[in-house]
């Protein structure tokens, strides 16, 4: 009768386990099946790349040059070159890989608006080229913007063909792109190989996977790591189906998109780089009989070279799970890392991610009724919270994919379904039970993850951030011409006063570089008005300087002038940097815009320009005008951008301008030039912008647009 008791009783609890592993089970597949539990994959995927990232044999064959911030302030300081430089410098470097023997040279650089040196300057960089067999030059592509739709003639048609690639495009619906920046005609009929450079990030803005192709026009343009290996290898045979995109040999596994998951070898830095002032060096001193900076060309002998930017004014830095700042040119060279490794990541496939995730929870919960005894639980929970992280790290190592999230998901509930379970068809185990469960789910420890995730762990989150930068006009000639002490003095006063405004609305100061400021609201506290109070400062950060002004002039000599460009978007913002080191800082493709809003300024004369998301956001808060519609680099669609005001400095004439100003702009989005320019030419003594726009009609009067779409151009970052 005992035995009969026990076995029923072991039966039943038996039973019990396996019900809390069905909870478990169909809670994690409901969310996981749906792709609701991907942000949180995605971050625990980033740890394990962070802790288990490994360079591969690879990895030494491939070499970078990076234009960074010394390269930038060599060339200034050294040779007087601004930015951008003449296109002879980057002839340099061609020389200078060839004479070492680089096997393959990519540059990620756009190079799509004649050199401002002249058409002599593009040809001789052209020249160079075409002196280098493997070289592989920068298209970018987009879906809205880009001046070509077609192929162009002047560039060489790609010599890759792709083996059932209409197929694979029917069975995807995989889209092409429908509109592309080349090079200019001198520097795209040069290129050995034209190769895409535009990458997508995931969903939160983090760069862990890349297309290994892109189609425009019905033509394969490869990317960059594609073409660099291509180019040394062009008999390699290349074809596609749903899953494998085969290289020869070798099978890579890709999605729908085309894309791979990569397999990064390390932070920042793994893939030697070289600066580009140290190569430039080099080889003009080479040229000249002298010992070069970089002692070892040995370095660049047959190794796959890219060159790229890396300098933060540049804005080519990408957030990825290894780094929150990586040069985009290094997820390229990643991408070759795993093409010459053959070791891209692998996805494993849904059914079996599904199969391991029902045993391993269906044994977490037939575990617990196996137990008896607080010390035997503890033991049985520890092991199989434990059991899904070890399983995935394995995973790892063998180059898959495993989600880890599900597992856990499904693991977690079933320990809270047993005791659950447990606790309402056994009272006397009900201590036990209170006992396991706060030493692992602690509502107070619950609670400070959800409200202060920051102080655990490294990391961030996506958010709606209205993005403040500025920067003082001419502030390096103004610095050339104090002391130390006297730059000092001004930027200390300069920096707080401006600093104390943006404080004042709740704004975050992300940081200071130089004169200029970088600031952002709504972040770390919510702020629903977030983008009134970041124009808000705005305007009166100028209004502040308008006040300072007679008092600077005397230290400094000259009027200090501030331009600011602000934009409203999602950017992911938290702890960045490394475990030793870090910053709350924002990173995205919103800041990248915030930014080069600033810079626009120049182009119109402007002092303050605002996004159309700011605007959108301030909801009619403070009284603005629109200045253009403008194609940045790097971006999909044209913005509209505007210049906010004060209410009390529009008087009547001031109406009467913008009035003018606004006639003229509408006959110039309908690309009627000749009528806007007379009607700008009335205003230009009273509005820059009018002005700008006078010498931007005349040179599309000289050379008339095809397929005017009422799009300013900037082919500046």
């Amino acid at each position: 009768m005992d035995f009969k008791n026990k076995f029923r009783g072991s039966r039943s609890k038996l039973w019990q386990g396996l019900l809390a592993g069905m909870i478990g089970v169909v809670f994690a597949l409901v969310f996981f099946l749906p792709g609701l539990l991907d942000r949180w994959e995605a971050k625990t995927w980033d740890w394990r790349v962070n802790i288990l990232a490994t360079p591969s044999p690879a990895t030494p064959k491939i070499r970078l040059i990076l234009l960074d911030q010394n390269s930038l302030d060599w060339a200034k300081d050294e040779n007087g070159l601004s930015w951008p430089w003449p296109r002879e410098v980057y002839s340099t470097i061609i020389q200078f890989c060839k004479r070492a023997g680089a096997k393959s040279l990519a540059f990620d650089v756009l190079f799509t608006e004649p050199s401002k040196y002249g058409v002599a300057d593009d040809q001789a960089f052209a020249s160079e080229m075409r002196g280098f067999k493997s070289f592989v030059g920068a298209v970018f592509l987009s879906k809205t913007a880009g001046s070509e739709k077609r192929w162009p003639a002047f560039a060489p048609a790609p010599a890759l063909n792709v083996q059932g690639l209409d197929l694979w495009l029917t069975d995807t619906g995989h889209d092409a792109f429908l509109r592309a920046s080349f090079p200019v005609a001198e520097i795209s009929s040069a290129a050995g190989l034209l190769a895409n450079v535009h990458l997508s990030p995931d969903a939160d803005s983090v760069y862990r996977r890349a297309a290994l192709f892109e189609v425009f026009d019905g033509k394969i343009l490869p990317s960059l790591a594609l073409a660099s290996y291509w180019t040394t290898k062009p008999d390699t045979s290349l074809k596609i189906y749903p899953g494998s995109f085969l290289l020869g040999d070798r099978a890579i596994p890709i999605d729908a998109s085309g894309k791979a998951i990569l397999n990064f070898r390390g932070p920042s830095g793994t893939h030697k780089a070289y600066s580009a002032a140290s190569v430039i060096q080099s080889e003009l001193r080479l040229q000249n009989g002298e010992t070069p900076v970089i002692k070892n060309l040995e370095e660049f002998k047959d190794a796959y070279v890219f060159f790229g930017f890396s300098a933060p004014g540049l804005f080519d830095l990408r957030p990825t799970p290894v780094s929150g700042v990586y040069p985009g040119v290094e997820i390229s060279a990643t991408m070759l890392d795993n093409l010459l490794a053959n070791d891209f990541i692998r996805p494993v496939p849904l059914a079996l991610v599904v199969v391991i995730t029902l045993i391993i929870v269906l044994l977490a919960g037939m575990a617990t009724s196996w137990v008896s005894g607080i010390f035997k639980s503890v033991l049985v929970y520890a092991f199989f919270i434990s059991a899904p992280v070890v399983l995935c790290l394995i995973a790892y190592r063998l180059g898959f994919w495993l989600p880890l999230v599900v597992q856990e998901a499904g693991v977690a509930v079933t320990l809270f379904s047993a005791g659950l379970i447990y606790y309402t068809t056994e009272g006397r185990q009900k201590t036990y039970i209170k006992s396991a469960f706060k030493q692992y789910l602690s509502p107070a420890v619950i609670e400070q993850l959800i409200q202060n995730p920051e102080r655990l762990k490294l990391g961030g989150e996506r958010r709606m951030l209205s993005i403040f930068f500025s920067d003082l006009e001419g502030f390096t000639s103004i610095s050339e011409g104090l002391d130390p002490e006297a730059l000092t003095n001004l930027l200390n006063v300069y920096l707080t006063a401006m600093t104390d405004i943006i404080h004042e609305e709740g704004g975050t100061v992300d940081k200071y570089e130089g004169d200029a400021i970088i600031a952002f609201w709504n972040a770390p506290i919510s702020q629903p008005d977030h983008a009134v109070r970041c124009v808000r400062a705005v305007l009166n950060c100028q209004a502040k300087l308008a006040l300072m002004r007679p008092v600077l002039r005397e230290s400094v000599g000259r009027d200090l002038k501030m331009r600011i460009g602000v934009n409203t978007g999602y950017a992911v913002v938290g702890n960045m940097g490394s475990h030793s080191r870090f910053d709350y800082t924002m990173i995205g493709d919103a800041v990248n815009l915030a930014a080069r809003l600033e810079g626009i300024n120049k182009q119109f004369g402007t002092y303050t320009l605002l996004s159309q998301a700011t605007i959108e956001h301030m909801a009619g808060a403070f009284p603005v005008r629109e200045i253009s519609r403008v194609a940045v680099v790097g971006r999909k669609e044209p913005v509209v951008v505007y210049e906010p005001m004060l209410t009390e400095s529009i008087d009547t004439q001031k109406q009467k301008i913008m009035l003018q100003f606004a006639e003229a702009l509408a006959l110039f989005y309908r690309g009627d030039f000749t009528q806007a320019r007379e009607l700008f030419s009335v205003i230009t003594d009273e509005d820059a912008v009018a002005k700008a726009y006078v010498a931007k009609c005349d040179e599309l009067i000289a050379d008339p647009p095809k397929n005017w779409q009422g799009v300013w151009v900037v082919t500046t970052k």
